[in-house]
């Protein structure tokens, strides 16, 4: 079983990351408009998904800012997909809140398939049910070029690798 830490407490993990090379597993998420979003949606851009807990925490708030002021600098080709528990009314309000005009945002409200089928699901504890934070990105045919499971659930992810994967 895959672990990851939360205040350095070991948590256990269902699934595991998609394997570098692989096609991307396949979602069904709601959109801010309570639509349903596959990663056909997205077409042929490249994605960068950023798994969080909760916009609703410092951290999973950072990265958010950050990967949004990043992406801006980058072409139209490339989408950054947030993905948590959030509903989409609280996404919504963080991303016009925060100006964050360029992040896709996308609620695991209706199931938990993706957190399983991207290995990021918190399967006991407190957080049971919601992700730990992980980077997962791919190229324009959906194939995992890159992936990132952050150890610690308080620790942010590693910009730099994560937007240079994105960038091709």
């Amino acid at each position: 079983m895959v672990t990851v830490t939360l205040h350095g407490s070991e948590v256990n993990l269902e699934g595991t990351l998609p394997e570098i090379g692989s096609a991307a597993p396949d979602f069904t998420l709601v959109d801010r408009d309570l639509n349903e979003a596959t990663l056909s949606t997205f077409g042929d851009a490249r994605k960068l998904i950023s798994i969080l807990p909760s916009l609703d925490t410092p951290v999973c708030a950072k990265s958010s800012i950050q990967f949004n002021r990043e992406v801006q600098k980058l072409d139209d080709k490339s989408v950054v997909l947030v993905i948590s528990s959030d509903l989409p009314f609280a996404m919504t309000r963080f991303c016009t809140d925060q100006g964050a005009d360029r992040l896709v945002t996308l609620s695991m409200m209706r199931n938990r398939d993706f957190a399983r089928d991207y290995g990021v699901l918190i399967s006991e504890g407190p957080l049971a049910g919601i992700t730990a934070r992980a980077v997962v990105v791919l190229d324009s045919s959906n194939k995992v070029v890159y992936t990132e499971l952050v150890p610690e659930i308080g620790d942010e992810p590693n910009y730099a690798e994560a937007l240079a994967a994105l960038q091709g």
